[in-house]
């Protein structure tokens, strides 16, 4: 009952606050990159905390700060009207800094091998900078496109009702196809399909609501809402590995009911890159 009233209330009031600050355009969106750059400092940690589990790590405080930055440097280069190959080269030089500063400044406690360490820590922050901020920057490029919040709102849509589709179908039906993913035992090959079917059922309803955006052949949209669910799918479960990995429940405790920031946006981070390309190319000129 609980997992059910945490459902309701995301729909009813989680679903349609998101929707509000996407429809709030002023300043290219500005609301929506507070909340992606408060998503991807929370994100980043959660993702540091885990690895940290594990293995050792660089400065927390330098990598989270990185990893925030990069969709900030996104939403930059909507203001100043840049192309996007900057907030890539923003990603690639906080690596090259952490690079040079395992070089020059290895921390390992080991002197007679200082760099002992230093491709688990390096591995580690190039983790943190591509999963906790790279990733999420896309969603802030998602603004730059015409027709900008239809198509932020039909990903959000898209992502939600997978989400939402696998876990019903899954407890109504996916009883006997459980355990089939040692990450999340608790999941079913029914729930898979159900949350692929409406994702693409929700895609098409979004096509009809605005014709006009998601113009051509239904097909587009059906290759669109398959190949993002399956993301969302794999970005659900690969987030199940890094908690098992680290022995934790959750990735943290900041949103009740819910548990950390990348419980709430697992299935975001993976799909947002797809849906950015794939949408820019069936349906803007990308």
């Amino acid at each position: 009952m609980n997992k059910i009233l945490r459902r309701l209330l995301t729909f009813f009031i989680g679903l349609p606050l998101v929707v509000l600050i996407v429809y709030l355009t002023p300043f290219n969106h500005l609301l929506l990159h507070c909340a992606i750059t408060i998503f991807a400092f929370m994100a980043s940690t959660e993702i540091y905390n885990l690895l940290s589990k594990n293995i050792p790590m660089q400065n927390k405080y330098l990598v989270v700060g990185f990893a925030t930055l990069i969709p900030i440097s996104a939403y930059g280069c909507i203001l100043l009207n840049l192309d996007f190959t900057i907030s890539t080269l923003v990603f690639l030089a906080f690596f090259m800094i952490l690079l040079i500063i395992e070089i020059f400044l290895p921390s390992s406690h080991n002197l007679d091998m200082p760099f002992a360490d230093s491709n688990k820590k390096i591995t580690g922050s190039l983790f943190v900078l591509l999963y906790g901020g790279y990733l999420l920057s896309f969603l802030s490029r998602m603004t730059s496109f015409p027709h900008s919040r239809e198509f932020i709102i039909t990903f959000l849509v898209i992502v939600f009702l997978c989400d939402s589709a696998a876990w019903f179908f899954g407890v109504l039906f996916g009883k006997g196809s459980r355990g089939l993913v040692k990450a999340s035992p608790n999941k079913s090959l029914i729930g898979f399909v159900g949350g692929i079917l409406g994702a693409i059922a929700s895609g098409i309803l979004c096509s009809f609501i605005w014709p006009d955006v998601f113009s051509g052949s239904l097909w587009k949209m059906v290759l669109l809402g398959l190949f993002v669910s399956i993301a969302a799918i794999l970005g659900d479960l690969a987030e199940s590995v890094f908690k098992r990995s680290a022995g934790e429940k959750d990735s943290g405790n900041i949103i009740p009911g819910r548990g950390g920031a990348l419980d709430s946006i697992d299935s975001l981070l993976m799909a947002a890159p797809l849906y950015y390309f794939i949408a820019g190319m069936l349906f803007t000129e990308l």
